[in-house]
């Protein structure tokens, strides 16, 4: 692994390996590189921090690695999800799944972002709360009483 300066004007180039709406996504990939031993640096982050909305204006958060680490960087960010997680002295962790298509891409939601990002753009924050899961590949969303009946779906995660 290269020790890469991105301020460095010595020729160093970075290799863009994805982009980011959202600063938590990036940081999450960020940090699966940096346990990996890949030093990874992020772009524009400092600027969507600062104001969410210009997110979009400036393309997202851009994750960039050095040209020799770009295919360990993307088949480590490839990934499929696991269907459970095994932890010593821990009973094993099955993850969430869609009861719609039975995907592992799934979120529990508490915050219902249509409203609350809305109510940014007019500079008055409503944090509008429901609670429910949410599917990243169907965009199917559900409740804990309405998953009830289905098996596949767990209940709130214990540290939400």
């Amino acid at each position: 692994m290269a020790k890469v300066n991105p301020d460095s004007d010595e020729g160093h180039a970075l290799v863009l390996i994805e982009t980011y709406r959202d600063l938590p996504e990036a940081l999450l990939a960020k940090g699966s590189l940096e346990s990996a031993g890949i030093e990874s640096f992020l772009a524009d982050d400092n600027t969507v921090r600062m104001d969410l909305l210009w997110s979009n204006l400036l393309g997202g958060v851009k994750l960039l690695v050095a040209p020799e680490d770009e295919e360990d960087a993307r088949e480590i960010l490839n990934q499929a999800i696991p269907e459970s997680l095994e932890l010593e002295g821990a009973e094993n962790y099955l993850q969430p799944r869609c009861p719609k298509c039975g995907s592992l891409d799934v979120n529990f939601q508490e915050l219902y972002k249509p409203i609350a990002f809305a109510s940014l753009l007019i500079n008055f924050p409503l944090p509008v709360h429901r609670e429910g899961w949410f599917c990243q590949t169907c965009s199917h969303s559900w409740t804990e009483t309405e998953s009830a009946s289905n098996e596949l779906t767990p209940e709130k995660p214990s540290f939400l």
